[in-house]
């Protein structure tokens, strides 16, 4: 996002979106196609269902009944589900910021089986509804257990329970917020109507970052906001990522990557920046390693480093996508980095040899735009901007797939902690949800005693 064009044009493009936007701040989510999910000119009926918990809900068992897991009403329509995913094979637009040549890209394509199952649907609800600000940056949902999820709804983070079934707003970020922290020194400011673009959620700790380059941090069993600010004046300055890690020493630090070019570090307890490193383009992702030793930079560049967490000293620059990329994640046992690009691929890097990538792994339609390992290591899965979500079995080397087929823009995927669960975000005016799968379990039982 570092291009001054590429930026005038998404400024103009999310600005059009909240100038046409309702008073609650409901629209349609910016895509990297720039299409609605939900456009049927023949079919006004469409946008009209009866949102009652009881009709746009979907259990596991309706699901095996035969009712779609979104709720979509294919029966009502003039064309059938399979109809419809040909058509969107075929038409969607995946957001290209550099024009490089692709033909040599497919030879490098890691052979995958699909048709796998690791995960099974267990619940839809529309009572809680992803929405992105920024069609380029989608870490929207974070999973603190198999029954808490965080989510990003217009100008509110809520907590969805899926033991009680009930959405609840933890932060709301129209109102004037003003930091509870203060002290001589402090970076801290009041902030309002904050355009929440990427957030995180770990160690008891809420963080969000905003469109002209906030910075909010809140403890989640205290009220209000401990800390917020402006990283930067810069009005193009948005903040892209955050990420809470532990330092070496074993303290919670706070890593932000923005449109400035600057890398900044933050302690937990005090909120004050501890360092800051400047990079030669936007930086749109950083992710540190989880022994907190080295971090990755993705930004503007086709290029991706990997820098020291202490120096900020760049010691390894990976080579292969063919456009900017958004999002990155360390598997467990910090030898493996995963980068997903605008190229459509995830790219898999073995810090012991970086001189080219482990493995490439192709999307269907559009740009990886988010990454999530599960805890324990054995799965990884990768989001499309729209409609795919692939889990990979790593220990089969990434050579084996599950795929989970939907239809909207996806705004983040999370695994739960203990691995019991994946959460998908939907983004999308009349199908926006948030799906639950849960890991399927191989158990055998014997039946009877000879």
């Amino acid at each position: 996002m570092a291009g001054e064009y590429v930026n005038n044009e998404l400024d103009n493009m999310v600005s059009s979106y909240y100038n046409s936007a309702t008073a609650d701040f409901e629209f349609d989510s910016s895509s990297d196609s720039e299409d609605s999910l939900v456009h049927h000119d023949d079919d006004d009926d469409f946008f009209s269902f009866d949102q009652s918990k009881q009709k746009t809900d979907t259990s596991a068992m309706e699901a095996r009944n035969g009712k779609d897991i979104q709720g979509i009403p294919w029966e009502r329509l003039n064309f059938s589900r399979d109809n419809y995913r040909e058509t969107r094979l075929s038409q969607y637009r995946n957001y290209e910021s550099l024009s490089l040549p692709r033909g040599e890209l497919e030879k490098d394509f890691n052979k995958v089986e699909k048709g796998h199952h690791f995960y099974d649907f267990q619940f839809n609800t529309r009572l809680v509804k992803s929405t992105i600000v920024h069609f380029q940056l989608r870490n929207l949902l974070w999973a603190t257990s198999k029954h808490d999820v965080y989510l990003m709804q217009n100008y509110s983070v809520m907590h969805w329970s899926s033991l009680l079934q009930r959405g609840t707003e933890v932060l709301n970020v129209a109102k004037p917020v003003v930091p509870t922290l203060t002290y001589p020194g402090s970076l801290g400011q009041s902030l309002s109507r904050v355009q929440i673009s990427t957030m995180a959620v770990k160690d008891n700790l809420l963080v969000a970052g905003g469109f002209k380059g906030e910075l909010l941090c809140k403890s989640l069993d205290q009220s209000g906001v401990a800390f917020c600010t402006k990283l930067a004046t810069d009005e193009t300055a948005i903040t892209n990522n955050v990420d809470i890690y532990h330092n070496t020493d074993g303290s919670i630090r706070l890593m932000t990557a923005n449109n400035d070019s600057q890398v900044r570090v933050f302690d937990t307890v005090n909120f004050a920046c501890t360092n800051h490193f400047t990079f030669p383009w936007s930086v749109n992702n950083t992710s540190v390693s989880p022994d907190g030793k080295l971090f990755s930079v993705l930004g503007d560049s086709a290029e991706c480093l990997v820098a020291d967490a202490q120096s900020g000293k760049v010691v390894g620059t990976l080579k292969g996508h063919l456009d900017y990329s958004f999002t990155s994640a360390w598997h467990p046992d910090g030898n493996i980095l995963a980068t997903g690009n605008q190229d459509t691929t995830c790219r898999l890097w073995d810090m012991r040899n970086l001189s080219q990538s482990l493995s490439v792994l192709k999307g269907r339609i559009g740009a990886i735009r988010a990454i999530s390992f599960s805890s324990d290591g054995q799965f990884m899965a990768t989001a499309e901007a729209a409609d795919f979500v692939h889990i990979y079995d790593t220990k089969s080397g990434y050579s084996t797939e599950q795929e989970i087929d939907l239809f909207g823009e996806i705004a983040g995927i999370s695994f739960s902690p203990d691995t019991e669960a994946l959460f998908i975000g939907i983004a999308d005016r009349t199908y926006g949800s948030l799906l639950e799968y849960n890991r399927k379990r191989y158990r055998y039982y014997l039946d009877s005693f000879i």
